[in-house]
């Protein structure tokens, strides 16, 4: 089937698709569906979105406390908060946005060289989901690829722009840090102990970048850069150099919930609580449902490392949470499990990583986010 432009709206093929190529118009296969589509008007009142000052975590054991508290607290409200003061330097910011900016506009030939749909291919390039197989497209082209150990993966990574893997490298480093201490106040928060967690992700954890782009959208209302969906990781910490990330705040207009827009600030980094968070707390905490947005004019450049277990390490709910009237609510999987799912499962219809767990998605459709 063709549409006006003489486009097929079919899907499109990696290295065809309508946002590398500058369409001027939305095909068909782009179009939102109704159940992702928010149902009241967006909110982007900033005071909403908490904001923590991370510094605090290293000051007297009150101010520990106090900083513990606020964490838990955005952890079962939103499941997604904010951080200042957490130490990275801005030069070290500003350096990987602009390598990242720098390898999508390099010649489509270069980044050929990264193309693939093999999800559990250590680095890759691609657009939307799963290429030519998704039956929704979204505008978004990203390379993946793993970081930690970093010795072990940055010779993969690309070569061009030519300081891509120094300063990428330098940020991977300097955000993995900050993941085991936020960790660690996490698990602390749960009475779990400082160290819970953290000791395994330092030794043996997964570190996945997700290095996006989303081009600018010639109807961005027509279209999204990603559906509704938690991120599979324990966290994951995100810089951006423009609006678009979107939160669901579930307890809002009185618990039918709303969407949030969150802000951009900058030098402020965003945390997602990911699912295996949601699990280690035996769903006391949630997993942020996100979604993104698109600009009409500007390019959104987003960078997302996901913090995870090993590969195949698995998560499960401690025995410290559970007791007979607080029954284990998940089961226990690892992040290759989620990988073996996302092969077998179309994520832009709703199927989403938690199914893997419980039946989550039930609470998703409960809000109007998927039908």
């Amino acid at each position: 089937m063709e549409n006006e432009k003489g486009e097929s709206s079919s899907t499109f093929k990696m290295d065809n698709s309508a946002q590398e190529r500058s369409l001027p118009y939305v095909p068909d296969c782009y179009a939102v569906p109704p159940s992702y589509e928010p149902r009241d008007a967006l909110d982007s009142n900033s005071e909403i979105v908490p904001t923590i000052d991370i510094s605090r975590l290293k000051s007297s054991d009150d101010e520990r406390r106090g900083v513990i508290q606020e964490l838990s607290s955005a952890c079962q409200r939103f499941g997604f908060f904010q951080i200042v003061n957490h130490g990275i330097n801005q030069n070290i910011l500003d350096d990987a946005l602009e390598v990242a900016h720098g390898f999508f506009e390099l010649p489509a030939k270069e980044k050929k060289k990264f193309m693939s749909n093999d999800v559990y291919a250590p680095v890759r390039y691609t657009t939307s989901i799963k290429d030519g197989l998704d039956k929704i497209q979204f505008w978004r082209i990203f390379l993946k690829h793993y970081a930690h150990p970093l010795h072990r993966w940055i010779h993969l990574w690309p070569q061009n722009p030519p300081e891509y893997r120094e300063k990428m490298g330098k940020f991977c480093e300097e955000v993995r840090s900050l993941s085991l201490e936020i960790m660690g106040a996490i698990t602390e928060s749960l009475g779990l102990g400082r160290d819970n967690l953290s000791s395994r992700m330092d030794k043996n954890g997964m570190q996945v970048m997700a290095v996006n782009c989303y081009p600018p959208c010639p109807e961005p209302t027509a279209a999204l850069g990603l559906p509704p969906h938690s991120d599979y990781s324990c966290i994951t910490i995100l810089l951006q150099n423009l609006t678009g990330l979107e939160i669901f705040h579930p307890s809002a207009h009185g618990g039918s919930g709303r969407w949030v827009l969150v802000p951009e600030v900058k030098g402020v980094l965003k945390v997602h609580i990911g699912d295996h968070v949601e699990v280690l707390s035996n769903g006391l905490y949630k997993s942020v449902i996100h979604k993104v947005t698109l600009n009409e004019e500007k390019t959104r450049i987003s960078l997302a490392s996901l913090h995870s277990l090993g590969m195949d390490d698995k998560m499960s709910v401690p025995y410290q949470l559970v007791n007979n009237e607080n029954p284990a609510r998940y089961r226990e999987s690892s992040f290759n499990d989620f990988l073996d799912f996302l092969v077998k499962n179309d994520i832009s219809q709703g199927e989403g990583s938690l199914t893997l767990l419980e039946s989550r998605t039930d609470r998703v459709k409960k809000k109007g986010l998927i039908e």
